[in-house]
Parts: structure tokens; C-alpha cells; sequence
């Protein structure tokens, strides 16, 4: 190692002599680094030519494709509006036909038309006497309807303004239609809605999620031969609940039966001045 360390200094110092000390030496190293030079330089020009001949070449090819895109925009123009409009028809059709909000949480009024508007504000309407505990407890009501037997049916605690017209639907089912009909279940606990909604198929909301909870929502069936009648797959009950459909709403109320979750016998009333999600949080800040 040391033989070469030497004998590479000896060289360097022999180079770096010659280049003080001999005119041709010095001339011939600067000439040789003068050509290195002008070779890098001549390549890095060549570089940039090329770069700047892509970058036009690209600039152009995107100048020619907007260009056919235009053309072809304004020459298929009337088409591409049909198209247009034959896509965005579906969604606006249905948005048009939904009938309003289809879910639990739906914080629209209905306001009811004139005559039934009279009918509520000149007659003082009784709900029907309490039926018997076992009309809730046979095995086709447990069957549709699980855990109703200790579901609340006290008129009582609804709102009164909701009180009122659902039993002025009461009226017209029986005497326009011949529906007797029957409170399933009225107020509701936050902690049984809890429980509802833990066993599923009843409902989907939480505590303080529905209107049970603040005495303006109800569920009802029809009573036929003593007995209730729930069940959709009964043409009778069916038509039944059509009518009951209408009926609600024309007296201001919100049916089950538009939603997307379907429940056919639910009937609420959004009162004015009530919002769900303000209600909701004063009862979750009280807690």
C-alpha cells in the first residue's frame, strides 16, 4: 500500500511540475479541458432541444384534441342535451313523486284542508273504551307485532292537538268506510323505545329519536269480529290502511305507509312550533 500511495504522489507531483514549469504541458492540459467543456456544452444544448421540440409537440396535440372535442360538442349538441336530460330524469322524477320526507324523522306539516279544519274546531271527540289486555296478546298480533302487550294505550298522554285528529280519523273510518280501528300503542318510553329498537323489526329509532316519545305519534289496526286485524297480507286490512293513508293526511298527519320502511298503521303530527332534533337535545341535556 505504501509502494502505491508513493508512487501516486511521485506521478501527481511529476504533473503538477510539468504543467508550472513547461509552457507546452499547460497549453495542452488547458486545450484538453476547453474540449471537454465545449462537448458538455454542445450536449446539454442538444438536451434542451429536444425537451423544448416534446413540449411544443405536446402543446400542439392538446391544442388539436380540444379543438376536435369543441367540434364535436357543438355538432352533436342537441344530442348530448337529450342525453342529458334522459339521465337526470329519473332522479328528479322520483325526488317529485316522493310525497315528502319517508322517514321517521320527517319535521314536515301537513296542514289539513278546509273541511276537516271545521270538523276539528266544532266537535269534541271521546276516544273509544280500553279493549281487553288478551286482544293484544294472541299469537297473530305477537306474531306482527312482538312485545305489545305492555305498550302504553292511554289517550291521555298524547299531545291534544293529536289526540284530536286521530280520533277524527277514527270517526271517518267507522262511519265512511266501516273500519273500526284500535290504538296498538300511543306514548312510548325513551327506555322501551330503546328496547323496540334493540329487537328490531319494529322500529329503527333510538331514545328521543321518535315522535312516541313526546305524545304525537300512535300506532293502530282494525278491529274485525272482536278481533285485531294486522296483518298486510289480508286484502281487507289492506284497503283499510289506504284509506287510512288518506285519511291521516287530509286531517294534517304524517303516515307511515309513504316511507321507505313501510309501517302501514303509524300515523304523526309534526305540530307547529315542534322540531324533533331540538326536542331531542333537550331531552338528551336533562338527562
Amino acid at each position: 500500500m505504501i509502494v502505491i500511495a508513493l508512487t501516486a504522489y511521485f506521478a501527481l507531483a511529476v504533473m503538477v511540475a510539468a504543467v508550472l514549469l513547461l509552457p507546452p504541458a499547460r497549453s495542452a492540459l488547458m486545450n484538453a479541458a476547453l474540449e471537454l467543456h465545449r462537448r458538455i456544452g454542445l450536449h446539454a444544448t442538444k438536451r434542451a432541444t429536444e425537451v423544448r421540440t416534446r413540449f411544443s409537440k405536446s402543446v400542439i396535440i392538446s391544442q388539436s384534441v380540444f379543438s376536435g372535442a369543441k367540434k364535436i360538442l357543438i355538432h352533436h349538441r342537441l344530442l348530448i342535451l337529450i342525453t342529458a336530460g334522459i339521465l337526470a330524469a329519473p332522479p328528479f322524477l322520483a325526488i317529485a313523486l316522493r310525497g315528502g320526507q319517508l322517514s321517521e324523522y320527517d319535521d314536515v306539516t301537513r296542514v289539513p284542508d278546509e273541511k276537516i279544519a271545521a270538523l276539528l274546531q266544532g266537535e269534541q271527540l271521546v276516544p273509544p273504551p280500553p279493549l281487553p289486555p288478551e286482544v293484544f296478546a294472541t299469537q297473530e298480533v305477537e306474531q306482527v307485532r312482538p312485545a305489545l302487550v305492555d305498550a302504553s294505550r292511554d289517550w291521555n298522554l298524547l299531545d291534544s292537538d293529536f289526540r284530536t285528529r286521530l280520533l277524527l280519523v277514527y270517526k271517518i273510518m267507522r262511519e265512511q268506510y266501516g273500519y273500526e280501528m284500535a290504538l296498538l300503542e300511543g306514548y312510548r318510553s325513551p327506555e322501551r323505545q330503546d328496547r323496540l329498537a334493540k329487537l328490531g323489526g319494529v322500529t329503527n329509532a333510538a331514545a328521543y329519536q321518535s315522535y312516541h316519545q313526546y305524545g304525537l305519534a300512535a300506532d293502530n289496526a282494525f278491529l274485525r269480529d272482536g278481533k285485531l286485524v294486522i296483518s298486510e297480507k289480508d286484502p281487507w286490512a289492506m284497503r283499510g290502511y289506504e284509506l287510512y293513508g288518506q285519511t291521516a293526511e287530509q286531517v294534517g298527519l304524517t303516515w307511515g305507509g309513504r316511507w321507505k320502511l313501510m309501517d302501514l298503521g303509524h300515523v304523526e303530527y309534526h305540530k307547529p312550533g315542534f322540531a324533533l332534533a331540538r326536542a331531542r337535545a333537550a331531552a338528551m341535556a336533562g338527562k
